[in-house]
């Protein structure tokens, strides 16, 4: 039987990535943060947290932090998801996870001076897709007329660009970016050119079969980290997203 370390040897030479230095300093470029929550990232805060310390989600708390430090210093604009879900309404299959109130839906204590920095802007969804979570609706109660929080941010800051970070590399960051990359080849975001995913600050959880079928859980739960985490930056990739591997 090949373990999760066999499969991404396998993977990493049948499905290559090659993240490289991306050059930021002179663009019109934002950060988008995404679910950097406890819920997902504080050890032991949650369903889906980590539930004991863990390098990788620890590396993209700390790397996404210093970034929006240096974003906010240069008075260049942040955007923030937070994945917050009324009680009782948590996305299929997933089990109950930053629910309104329990502080699992606000931001890890890294991050959490964003709620009062004049750069950032904290918009709270409650699905993965975060293009999704941020279409609103233009009066309450009124049907079919929308507009979507993102293209706007995007469009008030005239951004050509995009540097994503957070969690969870293959699920919220995958499903993110790739419906960016299709609203801006569709023209949703003329301005919009390049959409960048900074690998070192992100991170997924980690679910070997072993321990997802030890938890009671059925085999198709499995989620083993490494494997998962590369195919997401495949994906992304191979859809047209710059991987970086550090910033200029």
């Amino acid at each position: 039987m090949v373990d999760p370390e066999g499969v991404l040897e396998g993977l990493r030479h049948h499905f290559p990535i090659r993240p490289q230095p991306y050059g930021a300093s002179e663009r019109a470029v934002g950060l988008v943060i995404i679910d950097a929550v406890n819920g997902f990232c504080t050890v032991g805060a949650g369903n889906l947290a980590p539930p004991e310390p863990d390098a990788q989600v620890a590396r993209m708390v700390e790397v996404t932090a210093r970034l929006a430090r240096r974003f906010a210093e240069r008075r260049k604009p942040i955007l923030a998801f937070l994945d917050t879900h009324e009680p009782g309404k948590a996305e299929p299959p997933y089990p109950p996870h930053c629910e309104r109130g329990t502080g699992e839906e606000n931001l890890v204590p890294e991050l959490a001076w964003l709620e009062a920095c004049p750069e950032a802007t904290l918009l709270r969804k409650d699905c993965i897709n975060g293009w999704v979570g941020a279409i609103e609706p233009v009066h309450t109660g009124q049907h079919g007329v929308f507009h979507n929080r993102l293209v706007g941010w995007l469009g008030t800051h005239r951004l050509d660009a995009v540097i994503v970070t957070g969690i969870c590399t293959d699920i919220c960051v995958m499903d993110f970016v790739l419906t960016l990359l299709s609203a801006r080849n569709h023209g949703l975001t003329p301005w919009l050119k390049d959409v960048v995913v900074y690998e070192p600050a992100t991170a997924t959880f980690d679910l070997p079969r072993a321990a997802a079928e030890a938890a009671g859980l059925p085999a198709t739960s499995a989620h083993p980290k490494g494997p998962a985490h590369h195919m997401g930056l495949y994906f992304m990739a191979s859809r047209g997203a710059i991987l970086a591997s550090e910033l200029i």
